[in-house]
């Protein structure tokens, strides 16, 4: 008798366990399918990364190299940043000098799908992507990236865009309405290079810029202090990435205030956005000013 009932429960059982373990094989592989959908985007920086992630949505999965803190131009690259491209479709780096490693990373990976795109943002000699126009360059041309490699969702690449610049003029307006409150064309300062573009489109009068810590010789630093002192200089701007301490004696020689912004996004904490640097950047600029 009990072996009978087993068997009519057997007999009941195995079309059911049948039916959930096909239901779960369609789950499985509409995730699947759908992980695989999305287009597999490397970028070398977070200015890149922030860019692609708010105008590519759910279309895409990035995944950035660089940590944005460091100089590109001091980045070496490891075999996970390898295996990075060698899963992806897409490659978008900026083509600047300092990311030579980019070359023998693409070789090295081994991947015959890849496609590597420079993205080129800049508004006349300004290439500052933390200044608003050249963010909004930026977009285009990532836009334009994203499309030559998935054009079946161009429609909400390009919606994605035009809604993110138009957040970019809003707090590009609101910004400079901050910067009005400390009269930035009254406020002499000496730049690190790599912020000059930003600091000058704030309005700040730059009487002369210095680069990296290692071209800042004993005279170069001398001639700045002797140019700071003559012109009234009141702050030194530094760069994080390119060396946060670069301008630390020049302030020193002077007297004067000294602030350190980042061009990346990401650079400080909780900046993970370019607003959120932007912001910071310039709370730290009205900051040191009051």
């Amino acid at each position: 008798m009990e072996k009978g009932i087993n068997s009519v429960i057997k007999k009941r059982l195995i079309p059911v366990l049948l039916t959930v373990c096909l239901l779960v094989t369609v789950i499985v592989s509409g995730c699947s399918e759908q992980d695989n959908a999305k287009l597999k985007v490397v970028t070398s920086t977070s200015l890149i990364a922030q860019i692609v992630e708010r105008v590519g949505g759910d279309k895409v999965d990035v995944v950035n190299v660089i940590p944005p803190g460091q100089c590109p131009g001091h980045f070496d690259c490891t075999p996970g940043d390898i295996q990075k491209l060698a899963d992806a479709d897409l490659f978008l780096l900026h083509g600047w000098q300092g990311e030579q490693f980019s070359e023998e990373l693409i070789a090295t990976a081994d991947n015959d799908k890849l496609v590597s795109i420079q993205v080129n943002a800049q508004v006349g000699q300004n290439m500052n992507w933390m200044t608003p126009a050249v963010q909004s360059d930026a977009v285009d041309k990532i836009v334009d990236a994203l499309i030559q490699v998935d054009e079946a969702n161009s429609n909400e690449y390009r919606e994605a865009a035009d809604k993110y610049k138009e957040q970019i003029t809003d707090k590009a307006a609101e910004i400079k309405n901050e910067l009005a409150a400390i009269n930035p064309g009254s406020v002499n300062v000496l730049c690190a290079d790599q912020q000059a573009g930003f600091v000058g489109w704030a309005g700040f009068n730059i009487v002369s810029i210095f680069g990296r810590p290692e071209t800042l010789t004993p005279q170069v630093v001398k001639d700045l202090v002797d140019i700071g002192r003559a012109d009234n200089v009141v702050l030194i701007i530094d760069n994080m990435q390119s060396g946060a301490d670069a301008g630390a004696g020049i302030a020193e020689e002077l007297g004067c205030s000294r602030v350190i912004l980042s061009n990346f996004p990401g650079g400080y904490e909780n900046t993970s956005t370019w607003e959120d640097t932007i912001e910071y950047n310039v709370e730290l600029l009205v900051k040191v000013l009051k």
